[in-house]
C-alpha cells in the first residue's frame, strides 16, 4: 500500500508540474506581450524621471540672458558741462597764452537708453526651501504607487489569462460531449434501421432519430462557435493572432486542488498605504508655509552702449563687465488665513485616506473568505456531479441493450441518452468551475508569484 500511495503522490505531483508548465508559459507570454502592461512600465519610468527632476531642483541653474534696446525721443536731462568748464578753460588759455583748452557745449542726455545692451549669465540656487524637500518626497512615493499599480494589473492579467484558458478547456470539453452525443445518435440510427428491416421497430423512429440528430448538430455548431470565441479572447489576452492554436492540458482533470490559501500581502494595500503617505507629505507641505525660502544668485555679465565698445580702448570686458551677488529671503507675513485653511483641508485628506485603507483591508479579508467558501462549494458540487456520471453511463448502456432486444421504447432510450449528455455537461461545467473558483481564490489571496 505504501508503494502504491507513493506512486499516486508522484503522479499527482507530476500532474501539477505539467499543468503549471503549460499554463505558466501562457501566463508569462501574456505578461511579456501585454500592451497595457507596457504602458504601465512607461508610467513607472516617467515617475522615476519625475523624481530625478525633483532632485535637480536643489542644484544650481545657469541661464544666459541678453537685452538689446534702442530708443528715440523721450525725456532728457540737461547737463551744463560747458557753462561749468568753459570759464575755467578760457582762464587757462589766457594764462598759457594758447588754445590748448577748447570750449565745449552743454550736454543733453536721453533718459531712455539708446543702443544699449545688457547680457549676463545668471546662476541661482535654493538654500532653504521646504516645498522642494516635500515635493521630492512626494515624487518618491509616486514611484511606489506606480509600482503597486503595475503589480495590481499584473495580477488581474494573470487571473484573466487563467480564467480564459479554463473557459476554453470547458468549451472544448462541451464540444467533445456534443460530438459524442452525435455519435451515439448515429449508432441509434444504425440500430433503428436494423430493427425496422427486421420488423421489430416502427419506421417513425427513423424520423425521430433524424430530428434528434439535426438538433444535436445545431448544438455542435453552437459549441464550436463558443470554443472559437473562447480561443479568440484567450489569444487576445496574450496579444496573439485570434486563431492561433492553444495547447490543451488534460492534467487539469485529475489534479487535487487545495481549498484554502493563506492571504498574502495585497498590492491594493500598498497603493492605499502609499496614498496615505503622500497625503501626509502634502500635509507637511501645507504646514511649512511659515518657513522662509532662502536663495542665492550670482550674475556675471556686461552692460554698456554699442557706441562705446566701437572705440579701440573699450570692449565687452573693459570697462563694461560686472558681477552681482544676491541673497533672497521670502517669508509670508499675512494671508487672511488661507494657509491655515489649506492645512485643515490636507488633514481631512489624511483622515479620508486612513479610513479608506482600513475599509479596503476588511473588504479584502471578506473577499478572500468568500472565495474560499465558493471554492469549497464548487468542489462539493463537482464531486456530486462526478458520482452521477458512472450511474448515467451504466443506465444508458442498460437502456441500449434492452432497446436492441426490443424490450424498450425509443423514447426511453432518447431520455437515457439525453440524461447522459446533460450529466456529462454538468460534470464538465462543475469541474472547470472548481478551477475558476481556484483562480479567484488565488487572486484574492495574491498567491501567484509575480517574480
Amino acid at each position: 500500500m505504501k508503494y502504491y500511495l507513493s506512486l499516486v503522490c508522484c503522479w499527482l505531483a507530476y500532474g501539477t508540474m505539467a499543468q503549471s508548465e503549460v499554463l505558466n508559459q501562457y501566463v508569462q507570454e501574456g505578461l511579456q506581450n501585454s500592451q497595457t502592461l507596457k504602458q504601465q512600465r512607461f508610467q513607472l519610468q516617467k515617475a522615476i524621471w519625475a523624481l530625478d527632476e525633483a532632485k535637480s531642483l536643489f542644484k544650481p541653474s545657469v541661464n544666459f540672458n541678453t537685452t538689446v534696446s534702442s530708443a528715440l525721443g523721450g525725456r532728457t536731462i540737461d547737463i551744463p558741462v560747458g557753462d561749468l568748464v568753459n570759464p575755467v578753460y578760457a582762464t587757462l588759455n589766457r594764462l598759457t597764452n594758447s588754445n590748448a583748452f577748447p570750449q565745449i557745449s552743454n550736454v543733453s542726455e536721453q533718459l531712455i537708453p539708446k543702443d544699449f545692451y545688457d547680457m549676463r549669465f545668471k546662476t541661482s540656487m535654493p538654500l532653504i526651501n521646504a516645498e522642494l524637500k516635500y515635493n521630492q518626497s512626494i515624487k518618491k512615493e509616486l514611484i511606489g504607487l506606480q509600482q503597486s499599480e503595475t503589480n495590481v494589473y499584473k495580477r488581474e492579467l494573470v487571473k484573466d489569462i487563467k480564467m480564459a484558458y479554463f473557459n476554453y478547456l470547458k468549451a472544448t470539453e462541451a464540444l467533445s460531449i456534443y460530438e459524442n452525443a452525435l455519435r451515439l445518435l448515429r449508432e441509434s440510427e444504425r440500430v433503428n434501421q436494423a430493427l425496422i428491416q427486421n420488423g421489430m421497430a416502427n419506421p417513425t423512429v427513423s424520423v425521430r432519430t433524424k430530428n434528434e440528430i439535426a438538433s444535436i448538430e445545431s448544438e455542435v455548431e453552437a459549441a464550436k462557435g463558443t470554443q472559437k470565441n473562447a480561443a479568440a479572447y484567450f489569444n487576445f489576452l496574450l496579444n496573439r493572432e485570434f486563431t492561433q492554436e492553444i495547447k490543451v492540458d488534460s492534467s487539469f482533470k485529475n489534479v487535487v486542488i487545495p481549498t484554502k490559501i493563506d492571504l498574502a500581502h495585497r498590492e491594493e494595500i500598498d497603493k492605499l498605504e502609499t496614498n496615505l503617505s503622500i497625503n501626509k507629505q502634502i500635509l507637511k507641505l501645507s504646514q511649512s508655509y511659515n518657513q522662509p525660502k532662502i536663495g542665492a544668485s550670482l550674475d556675471l555679465g556686461s552692460q554698456g552702449r554699442f557706441a562705446q565698445i566701437a572705440s579701440a580702448d573699450k570692449n565687452f570686458i573693459s570697462p563694461n563687465a560686472f558681477f552681482l551677488v544676491g541673497v533672497s529671503i521670502d517669508l509670508p507675513v499675512y494671508s487672511s488665513g488661507r494657509n491655515q485653511l489649506k492645512v485643515k483641508q490636507a488633514e481631512m485628506d489624511v483622515a479620508t485616506a486612513d479610513t479608506q485603507l482600513q475599509q479596503v483591508k476588511n473588504q479584502l479579508d471578506l473577499q478572500n473568505t468568500m472565495a474560499q467558501n465558493a471554492l469549497t462549494a464548487a468542489k462539493e458540487i463537482h464531486q456530486s456531479k462526478a458520482n452521477q456520471i458512472s450511474s448515467a453511463q451504466r443506465y444508458y448502456r442498460d437502456m441500449m441493450r434492452r432497446y436492441k432486444e426490443g424490450n424498450l421504447s425509443f423514447i426511453e432510450l432518447l431520455d437515457a441518452q439525453t440524461q447522459l449528455t446533460r450529466t456529462q455537461l454538468q460534470q464538465v461545467i462543475a469541474q472547470y468551475d472548481v478551477w475558476l473558483k481556484w483562480v479567484e481564490l488565488e487572486r484574492s489571496a495574491a498567491a501567484f508569484d509575480l517574480k
